[in-house]
């Protein structure tokens, strides 16, 4: 099973483990194999498991790929607004950006396709204001999609 001794289990009775002969080696090949398994199961429902919020922004025909490391506001259907999804009063925005993210220049804005403007558009004025560029978070129309209707 998991521990292998020497020689031919024949021996003496007086000698329980083979004596100095004794050879124990752990057999690793089912832990291999249950480790494996695992990390196959965990990099498949990794994929499929979203976090944080239900934000659906709205499409456009051509996105640009900046994909910096910034600060993210987003903002939900009924116009709460989050930083980094933690919830965030949007009159005190502009301060919270820049005391947990002191080199911050710029900001992404995503908002719900359903949101009404006005919160989006206190969010946007409350970071001009502060001098932070606001960069709006939108997602590719999908070329099939588009070609059906």
């Amino acid at each position: 099973m998991a521990f292998s001794f020497g020689g031919t289990g024949g021996g003496r009775r007086g000698r329980r483990f083979g004596g100095p002969n004794a050879m124990a080696e752990i057999n690793i090949v089912p832990l291999v194999d249950v480790v494996l398994v695992l990390l196959i199961i965990f990099m498949i429902t990794a994929n499929v498991m979203e976090f944080g919020l239900d934000i659906q922004v709205p499409q456009v025909r051509r996105v640009q790929n900046t994909a910096q490391d910034l600060p993210v506001v987003s903002i939900g259907k009924n116009g709460e607004s989050f930083l980094n999804e933690k919830p965030v009063n949007i009159n005190l925005l502009a301060q919270t950006v820049r005391q947990r993210f002191r080199n911050a220049n710029s900001v992404y804005v995503r908002a719900d396709k359903e949101t009404p403007w006005d919160p989006i558009a206190q969010v946007v004025a409350e970071l001009g204001e502060a001098k932070l560029e606001v960069k709006m978070v939108t997602a590719p129309v999908d070329s099939a999609a588009r070609q059906r209707r």
